[in-house]
């Protein structure tokens, strides 16, 4: 798609068949730094060819690194060592991104700058920052935010207790133990996602689990992977959401990765009263793979708060989206977050509901929706931010009328075909392009 295109939707029948959703986000961007750091070369499948992951792929190649292509989804990484960029490593919009090459970067014996998009040059880097320097490092931000200028220094290991739970920062900090002298042990306040422990251990790391305390002892050289990436429950949420507020739907989705640390969606829905059936098949780089059966129902007002948050942190905008279906209210509080992701999701999302003629109340840690509500088509706006655009796409399913998301190109950066998959689901679905 390009800039300016967007989804036309309206509202249709039931959703039915089994489909499956694009490679897990997360994975895809570890598994191209991971194998890059490997001793080795690495095979990955069912990679997530998307805006984000392809900016760290690029990244990781101007590094020096060999990756070979035999389709969008298939990489042969040649792992080693990094040669000096000859440029600033333009992460674009990729958070995770620029979070985690930066606990990469700091471990080098050449200077780097690690920048992006003005959308990522918004959101904060003081989270990694800090935790960098105590381990010695020479890391230096702009105002808090990107762009990140590291100069080579010795690293150490530190004792390191995170304010807020968070899977970027917990994973800066164990990849620069991965160059530092000595160990070092991060402890979390709460649970955050786990994949760079998963594939770290399944690569060879010495890593140790205590708790909420997680110890990363350096040394052990990492060995290549031979992996296929299971599909991302962050972009299944969205066919699942769409099914169980549109009557006679059933769909099953494949192949989805249920990492207990993302799976507090399905949590949310199953109290909510969502007909949610999941069945683990099976195991794929330390991650738990399986099927998610959804189908129509009638769901209730719930409260979402502590710990599950941050087990859903990226499914809040649909969440949303339910919970304006839903009967009686849904309070979100902890979710602060949220307003420092892509966008304020908050805000935003609450703003262009209200064009479909919905009432929200934003908080500062989250929102209140009392259901349901009668939503009207309408233009709405997707602020460069795949989650909300999809997520109003979903809502516009279950307006009356027709309704059109701009800015729908960066739905692209997560979950490319979108659009192609909700109407092969038989959604009413289209993408336009405006001008043409």
């Amino acid at each position: 798609m390009t800039p300016t295109d967007c989804f036309v939707v309206q509202p249709n029948g039931a959703l039915r068949g089994a489909t499956i959703v694009p490679g897990d986000k997360s994975i895809s961007h570890r598994a191209v730094m991971f194998g890059a750091l490997a001793s080795g070369v690495t095979h990955v499948r069912g990679w997530l060819a998307a805006g984000d992951t392809e900016a760290t792929l690029r990244s990781v190649q101007a590094l020096g690194i060999a990756i070979e292509r035999r389709s969008p989804h298939d990489l042969t990484i040649h792992g080693g060592s990094f040669k000096p960029p000859t440029a600033p490593l333009n992460l674009v919009n990729a958070g995770t991104g620029i979070r985690l090459l930066a606990g990469i970067m700091v471990g080098q014996p050449f200077a780097s700058v690690l920048d992006g998009s003005e959308q990522l040059r918004r959101r904060p880097m003081k989270r990694i920052v800090t935790p960098l320097r105590l381990m010695g490092a020479d890391i230096t931000a702009t105002d808090d935010r990107a762009p990140l200028y590291i100069r080579p220094a010795p690293l150490h290991g530190i004792h390191y207790e995170m304010p807020v739970a968070s899977a970027q920062v917990k994973s800066a900090v164990l990849l620069a133990a991965l160059f530092a002298e000595g160990p070092t042990t991060v402890v979390e306040p709460g649970p955050a996602r786990d994949h760079t422990e998963r594939m770290l251990a399944a690569m060879g790391a010495r890593l140790e689990t205590d708790g909420q305390a997680v110890t990363l002892h350096p040394g052990a050289p990492l060995l290549p992977m031979n992996l296929t990436v299971p599909g991302d429950i962050s972009s299944a949420a969205f066919p699942l959401v769409a099914a169980l507020l549109t009557p006679g739907s059933d769909i099953t989705l494949t192949g989805i990765n249920l990492n207990p640390t993302r799976t507090g969606l399905l949590e949310v829905l199953q109290a909510m009263g969502a007909d949610v059936t999941v069945t683990q098949t099976g195991l794929e780089a330390g991650e738990p793979v399986g099927s998610i059966r959804a189908r129509h129902s009638q769901l209730k007002g719930v409260e979402v708060g502590g710990d599950v948050v941050v087990e859903m942190i990226d499914e809040f905008p649909i969440l949303m989206v339910a919970a304006l279906l839903a009967e009686g209210e849904t309070v979100v509080r902890d979710a602060q977050e949220l307003r420092v992701k892509e966008t304020d999701r908050i805000h935003v999302m609450a703003t262009e509901l209200a064009r479909l003629g919905a009432h929200i109340e934003e908080t500062p840690d989250g929102f209140r929706v009392r259901g349901p509500q009668r939503l009207v088509g309408a233009v709405v706006d997707g602020h460069d931010d795949h989650r909300v655009a999809m997520s109003l796409a979903v809502a516009g399913m279950a307006a009356s009328g027709e309704t059109r998301v701009l800015d729908a190109r960066c739905a692209g950066d997560s979950f490319p075909g979108f659009a192609e998959v909700m109407a092969r689901l038989g959604a009413a679905i289209r993408v336009e392009a405006l001008g043409a």
